[in-house]
Parts: C-alpha cells; sequence; structure tokens
C-alpha cells in the first residue's frame, strides 16, 4: 500500500465531524506526551491517556474501531492525517509533483 492509500482509508474511517475535532485534540496530545515523556513523566502520562480517550469517545462517535487495529503503520498515518487537516485549515496546499 502506498502513504496515499493509507491516508485515504483513514480519512474514510474519520468523517464524523466529532471524530474529527476529537482527534485534532487528542492525536496532537499524544504525540506532545511522547517529546516530553524523558523530563515531564507524570504530564507525559497524563497526556498521553487523555489524548487516547478522545481517540475512543471520536471512535465511538463514529460508530467504528481505530484504523490502528488494522494495522500500526496507522500510528504514523494519524499525525500525519492531523497536519494535512491543519494544513487545508490554514490555507495550505500541497505542492503537485
Amino acid at each position: 500500500m502506498t502513504l496515499q492509500d493509507y491516508l485515504d482509508g483513514y480519512e474514510a474511517a474519520h468523517r464524523h465531524p466529532g471524530n474529527q475535532a476529537t482527534h485534532a485534540i487528542g492525536i496532537p496530545m499524544i504525540v506532545v506526551s511522547l517529546f516530553i515523556a524523558y523530563w515531564h513523566p507524570i504530564w507525559a502520562a497524563a497526556l498521553f491517556v487523555v489524548g487516547w480517550i478522545f481517540q475512543f469517545i471520536g471512535h465511538h462517535l463514529e460508530g467504528n474501531s481505530p484504523k490502528f487495529f488494522q494495522g500500526p503503520m496507522y500510528l504514523l498515518v494519524g499525525p500525519l492525517w492531523v497536519l494535512i487537516k491543519l494544513g487545508r485549515l490554514l490555507g495550505l496546499k500541497r505542492r503537485e509533483a
């Protein structure tokens, strides 16, 4: 599968506005937790757990299970998807090859 295939699959599983909102909050929390874990383990653990709670609330709203249950690659695709969504909100466009 190509990266675009993963992104398309991720997008298809995240159409509900509530799911998108919870992911826009939860995924950055999880990513930040990984970067601060060495210096702020308690804060990192709290961000990590709350971030995942947001993820599962979103999937409850969507009525499906998280994509990472279908493969660990989706753990990397999720943050990229959030960055792409953020870029669209800011009016940024992908360069064509």
